[in-house]
């Protein structure tokens, strides 16, 4: 079963003249502020670079959002394991998804998420996981992961649809199994791997 990439229509346009990149090796100073000032706190910067100097990280799936030459957010998709028996498969999850304070609100993020997930579409992943909002992420196409038999050990605080995929035009139903996050998640994570 093949399904195209999800596409929708935001509230908010993303801002005119934004370009969306893959990131480059000076931007990482930069990235680095912008997601500490998204997430108020350090510890997702630390994340990035952690994921950037493991075997997990995919440039092309680093990407940037530009406005009037600056660095207004990020996101990226790097690998994963999905764990079913004794079977391990390479997966593509996003984490994290950072846009600056002051661009909030104006479509950026979503049009970080929809470029990222249609390139991820182009590689030939067959689907994305995350865990994050069902309400901003559910709008981009995201389901709950549950249903499809995946299965994310989220937060104690995190509601269960928190644990999402979005299925992309390779998507398989037999790929199912139990999410585990390579060790660079272990500082933003509540449990162990």
């Amino acid at each position: 079963m093949t399904r195209e990439p999800h596409r929708t229509s935001f509230r908010h346009s993303p801002p005119d003249g934004l370009n969306i990149r893959a990131e480059r090796l000076g931007d990482a100073p930069t990235i680095g502020l912008v997601i500490e000032a998204a997430f108020g706190s350090p510890a997702e910067g630390r994340l990035v670079s952690a994921i950037r100097a493991s075997e997990h990280f995919v440039p092309e799936l680093a990407l940037v959002a530009e406005l009037e030459g600056q660095i207004v957010g990020h996101v990226m998709i790097s690998s994963a394991s999905l764990q079913d028996g004794d079977v391990h498969r390479r997966i593509a999850i996003l984490s994290p998804l950072a846009v600056a304070p002051a661009f909030q609100g104006r479509g950026i993020g979503s049009a970080l998420v929809e470029e990222v997930t249609a390139r991820a579409s182009l590689r030939g992943e067959p689907l994305v996981v995350l865990e994050g909002s069902p309400a901003f992420y559910g709008r981009l196409g995201f389901e709950h992961s549950v249903p499809y038999g995946i299965r994310i050990m989220l937060p104690s605080w995190a509601p269960p649809e928190a644990a999402q995929v979005l299925r992309l035009r390779d998507y398989d139903p037999s790929i199912r199994g139990l999410v585990v996050y390579p060790s660079a998640f272990d500082e933003v994570t509540e449990r162990g791997h």
